[in-house]
């Protein structure tokens, strides 16, 4: 149930856009483990001259920054799975590996809402968080 935001600075075509998506989303599943079908993924695009980045960056204008809130308690195994899964979906989209970073905030079940108002630690997820 990873909510995830990817911030680009440059416009891509709405097919690229969803590649873009899908590659972040494929690899959650495989790293996190997460159901497939569990998506609640966003794209931002904003104008260049609104997202700074590293001036030595051979090609700014793919800066890719990945902001995913999920929940705590996947381990550093996972984690590392998950980073290095994201720029090998990216890099086949033209989108340097060097040129992304994925940043990751863990929640506490306790402290996500979920099913119509339930804290997630008081639902059966359908999946584990302990990978």
């Amino acid at each position: 149930m990873p909510a995830v935001i990817i911030e680009v600075r440059r416009q891509y075509t709405a097919d690229q856009e969803l590649a873009i998506m899908n590659a972040v989303h494929a690899a959650l599943v495989h790293a996190f483990e997460i159901p497939a079908e569990d998506r609640n993924v966003r794209l931002v695009v904003h104008d260049p001259e609104r997202f700074m980045c590293a001036p030595e960056l051979a090609h700014p204008e793919y800066r890719t920054i990945i902001s995913i809130d999920c929940f705590a308690g996947r381990s550093l195994t996972a984690k590392r799975r998950l980073y290095r899964a994201i720029v090998e979906g990216l890099e086949p989209l033209g989108i340097p590996r060097d040129h992304v970073s994925t940043i990751l905030y863990e929640i506490a079940l306790e402290n996500w809402g979920v099913g119509g108002g339930h804290a997630a630690s008081d639902v059966d997820l359908g999946f584990t968080v302990n990978v």
